[in-house]
Parts: C-alpha cells; sequence; structure tokens
C-alpha cells in the first residue's frame, strides 16, 4: 500500500525542499518507486534542487485545471529509474490549488508509486495546509533554533487537528517524525543553539535524524543533486540514514559531540 509522506516546517530556510528531495531520493535508492511533490506554488524550487529545472513542460497546476494528464507533467529521474518529480508552477498563486484537485492527483499516484512525498511550502497558509491534509506521515524539518522548534510546535498542532486522519472518526493520527537540520556541534556547546534533548522534549515526537551543518550540502543543490546522493559527505550519510529509519530499519542515532571547548581551544579558536 503507498503512503503519502509530508515533508513541513513552521519556518523557512530550514531546509525543507533540501530533505525533500534526499528522502525522496534516498527511497528510491532502495528501490521503493517514489514520487516528489511541489506544493509551493509560485516560488518553486524542487525542479532545481533535482536537477531537472530545463525539463519542465507541464506542472501540478497545470494537471490540477485540466490542461494536462498527470503523465505529461511527471519528469523521470535521470539517476534513478524509481524516482519521479512533479513540478509545481512559478506563475500561479497558491489560490489554483484544490482540495478535490489535490485529492485526485494523489489519487491516482497511488495507484502507480509505493511512496509520495509531499514538499511543502513553510508556514501554516493554504499551500502548507493542502501538502499535510491527506498525508499518512509526516517529516517535520527543524533547526536546533528557538524560532525554528517554536513553529515547528505550531505545525504539530495542525497535523493533529486539521488532516484528513484527524477529522475522520476511528482513523489512525498522522506519524510525525522529527528531523534535524544544519546541525552544528561547536555551535551547540557553546550555548548558541539548542541541544537535541531540549529540541525533543519541547516537540516530543521520535526523532529521524541530524543532519549536520555541511557545505556539500550547499554544493549539491547547486548542481541539482539530491545530497543523500553524495555517499561521502557526512550530510549525505545523515540522510541516507534518516530515509533507513523511514523505512523501519533500527539504525543507532549517530551525534556528535555537544561538549563545550576547554580553555585552550577558547583562547585559541581551535577545536580537536
Amino acid at each position: 500500500m503507498s503512503k503519502v509522506i509530508v515533508v513541513t516546517s513552521g519556518k523557512g530556510g530550514v531546509g525543507k525542499t533540501t530533505s525533500a528531495a534526499a528522502i525522496s531520493a534516498g527511497l528510491a535508492q532502495q528501490g521503493h518507486k517514489t514520487v516528489v511533490i511541489d506544493f509551493d506554488v509560485g516560488l518553486r524550487n524542487l525542479d532545481m534542487i533535482m536537477g531537472c529545472e530545463r525539463r519542465v513542460v507541464f506542472d501540478f497546476i497545470n494537471v490540477i485545471q485540466g490542461d494536462a494528464k498527470l503523465k505529461q507533467a511527471l519528469i523521470k529521474d535521470r539517476r534513478l529509474d524509481t524516482l519521479s518529480i512533479l513540478p509545481t508552477s512559478q506563475t500561479r498563486d497558491k489560490d489554483a490549488l484544490t482540495s478535490e484537485g489535490v485529492e485526485k492527483v494523489l489519487e491516482e499516484l497511488r495507484e502507480e508509486f509505493d511512496y509520495i512525498v509531499c514538499d511543502s511550502p513553510a508556514g501554516i497558509e493554504r499551500g502548507a495546509q493542502l501538502a499535510m491534509y491527506y498525508a499518512d506521515e509526516a517529516v517535520v524539518v527543524t533547526n536546533p533554533e528557538v524560532s525554528s522548534v517554536r513553529d515547528s510546535d505550531r505545525v504539530l498542532g495542525l497535523l493533529n487537528s486539521k488532516t484528513k486522519r484527524a477529522e475522520e472518526s476511528g482513523a489512525d493520527p498522522i506519524k510525525s517524525h522529527l528531523l534535524l537540520t544544519r546541525y552544528d556541534a561547536k555551535r551547540i556547546g557553546e550555548g548558541e543553539m539548542m541541544n537535541v534533548e531540549d529540541v525533543l522534549e519541547i516537540l516530543a515526537i521520535p526523532l529521524l535524524g541530524v543532519i549536520p551543518e555541511s557545505t556539500a550540502v550547499l554544493r549539491a543543490s547547486n548542481v541539482g543533486l539530491p545530497v543523500v546522493l553524495d555517499d561521502k559527505s557526512r550530510a549525505g550519510k545523515a540522510y541516507e540514514e534518516a530515509v533507513a529509519r523511514l523505512t523501519g530499519e533500527q539504525i543507532e542515532m549517530r551525534i556528535e559531540s555537544e561538549e563545550r571547548p576547554g580553555l585552550f581551544q577558547r583562547l585559541f579558536g581551535r577545536t580537536a
């Protein structure tokens, strides 16, 4: 049975689209037939991160409004046979998304794909709510910063109250996972960011993975490569392990030390 997974966040700039690209590519790497949908109408970026921006002819909105068939809008990834991308419109606004249209597209995709990954806009407006409404599971992307964690707590409230599963009596709730991105052990050790335990205490959902701050993420995005395919980078490996946990594998969580630097390190700015 297929699963709809929404990748969401309360705050922009936390690495949500990067994470949606990495998760969908990671699922496809495992052999699962996967499609990733860009719900950020008017501000599309997923096609660039996936390296297929020049291949966009029709988009999600064209399909919803009946201007194109779903197969015309889907783009096959050139690196992974089991991965497809459904880009969105760069010229329409979010009012072009309709609940009925989204549901129809998702039902059609369920017939063909094992996993449907919805790349949600940040925040709690219409596009974000439609991205999460039909989800079976959610990956909540958060940075270890107070404002990001607070906004993610608001998103969790919506997942628990404003989704189809929440509205249907007897339905299992959406299964939510926490993905902590841009993790910098040095800054956390110096008290500039929240530590993992504090974030988990506030959000109270299972930890899917911890993605370290890494130049590999920006480098991969710039060349249109989901960072999970960069198996030499720490970030790529962390995403690979997060995807494995998402599919039920038991993998030990590896988190860099958050210890404060010693006196010598603080004086001379050196780390071991």
